[in-house]
């Protein structure tokens, strides 16, 4: 299951995930960019379904879950990438709507996946693996508004503590800790401030936009047996932002 799989991130690790044999189910509220990715992996040989929906509704997610486990018979790794943020409005002049729309879609919609995949997992004799994609505001204040910042600390500490709680019953979660990536948002916002490509790349070792597949490939690790002795773990997909 790949969480804001219309685009970005989220559609890279679902072509991704699917070229090396996953089945995928596919959410996002984008319907017809969600239809198109999922018949083009498809096309491509793939197994995928598309579910239209909100991570900040749980009806919807619990939906997304269901039809994982009807179309394949399990749910078995988990990618809850979908997320939202905003920059250059300093904290005093925030909007109260900034601060609830980043929280709900950072916070609750990792908080109303794990809600549903976690007993899915909990009965499958094999368990399963959950990634979260925080980012490297999870670590440190990056310039992002403040509200996000906060938000990606807090998709570290659902993911330490849900690693805690079931790894002894067969679930691994991890967070990915993602710096600047050339994603849909990004981009919008390097358009409104031509600056901020770099900046978002200043402090990096590899002082460049990170590609969408570049994360994807890392949750793929995550989600496989590859990394089996790996849970709560905060991986850095960064250009090296967390080295110095």
């Amino acid at each position: 299951m790949v969480t804001g799989a219309s685009s970005g991130i989220g559609a890279a690790a679902a072509r991704l995930f699917a070229a090396e044999g996953a089945a995928v189910v596919l959410m996002a509220r984008r319907k017809e960019l969600l239809d198109d990715l999922a018949a083009g992996i498809r096309a491509a040989g793939g197994r995928a379904e598309a579910v239209a929906g909100d991570v900040t509704a749980p009806a919807d997610v619990e939906r997304a879950v269901a039809r994982a486990v009807e179309a394949f018979g399990s749910l078995d790794g988990a990618f809850n990438n979908a997320g939202w943020g905003s920059i250059g409005t300093e904290l005093h002049e925030l909007d109260d709507a900034v601060f609830d729309r980043t929280m709900d879609v950072n916070v609750r919609g990792v908080w109303n996946c794990l809600k549903q995949q976690i007993p899915v997992m909990l009965g499958q004799e094999a368990g399963g693996a959950i990634v979260n994609t925080s980012s490297t505001a999870g670590s440190f204040a990056t310039g992002a508004s403040a509200p996000y910042v906060a938000a990606k600390h807090a998709v570290l500490g659902l993911t330490r503590a849900a690693a805690a709680e079931y790894g002894r019953r067969g679930i691994r979660v991890n967070a990915l800790m993602v710096g600047a990536t050339r994603t849909e948002l990004m981009e919008d916002a390097i358009r409104e401030l031509p600056v901020l490509e770099q900046a978002a790349t200043a402090r990096a070792v590899q002082p460049r936009l990170a590609d969408p597949v570049e994360v994807a490939r890392a949750a793929a690790w995550l989600l496989c047996d590859h990394s089996s002795f790996v849970t709560g773990g905060a991986i850095p997909v960064d250009g090296g932002c967390s080295a110095v």
